[in-house]
């Protein structure tokens, strides 16, 4: 049998791209004081609906034992080892839960922190599904998980800075809060958290500047082009437009981010990563 893989929601591939046989741990979405897990128990169009009516939207990892339940099954089901990666550890206490549930795992479980988040993460569980199918080792598989993640680049505009505030996941775009109102801030995810990258006018020139970044980036090499929104697909279809034409030589994919995101991000972000092969 394969070494297997497990991952958490917030890789949002689509069904066509998700590799087979992945089990996917969900990662909640707490709203109005009850916890719902993402993909089965809520949707991002419920959490943009529930993000106009100002209502109060957090995230919370899984339990430990959610992650426990998956490595005792697919120790059951028979496979030799287990690789587990995840979104940032910086941003999200997922990585930390499945860490604990690995300890008492009745098969070795390697546990990756991808330092990345969304669709990025996706590629990189889908680069090592490859791996796995392969036959590749437990280090193998994992290494090329990390390979693919530490390789892509996110960036990402967002309406307002107001739901990152709220979630804490802003990290040094703190920094931007008091000009917000002025500006259309690029943000990018480095190391695992969202930092600053540079300032624009308005929307559309942010965004113009995401795809430049995006071209820089990808060059005339393969590579996966993601284009991510929140409740924003005209301005998301008119930019994987631009990146289709530019990039001939990428599969450029259009992802409607999931409802975990979707809570710190708030309406109207768009964001584009890219993800060498």
């Amino acid at each position: 049998m394969d070494v297997a893989l497990v991952s958490d929601s917030t890789g949002y591939l689509s069904p066509e791209l998700t590799p087979p046989g992945l089990v996917v741990v969900p990662v909640a979405v707490v709203l109005r004081g009850r916890s719902y897990d993402e993909g089965a128990q809520i949707s991002p169009g419920e959490v943009a609906d529930a993000l106009r009516r100002k209502d109060e939207v957090s995230t919370s990892r899984p339990a430990p034992a959610r992650f426990t339940q998956a490595y005792q099954a697919l120790a059951e089901a028979g496979h030799p080892a287990i690789v587990s990666i995840h979104l940032s550890g910086d941003m999200s206490g997922t990585f930390d839960a499945a860490r604990i549930a690995s300890r008492d795992a009745p098969i070795p479980v390697t546990v990756v922190d991808s330092r990345t988040v969304g669709t990025a993460m996706g590629f990189a569980v889908r680069t090592a599904a490859e791996v796995a199918a392969a036959g590749g080792s437990a280090e193998e598989v994992a290494e090329a998980a990390r390979r693919r993640a530490e390789a892509s680049r996110t960036w990402l505009v967002v309406d307002s800075l107001d739901q990152l505030r709220r979630g804490g996941r802003i990290g040094k775009a703190q920094a931007l809060l008091g000009a917000a109102l002025m500006v259309k801030p690029v943000l990018a995810l480095q190391d695992g958290m969202i930092v600053p990258l540079e300032k624009q006018r308005t929307m559309a020139r942010a965004v113009a500047r995401m795809a430049e970044l995006a071209h820089m980036h990808a060059g005339d090499a393969p590579a996966d082009v993601i284009v991510q929104h929140c409740a924003a697909p005209e301005r998301a279809e008119e930019l994987a437009a631009t990146l289709r034409s530019t990039l001939p030589a990428c599969d450029v994919h259009l992802v409607e981010v999931g409802a975990v995101i979707s809570a710190h991000v708030g309406l109207g972000t768009v964001s584009v990563a890219v993800c060498p092969r």
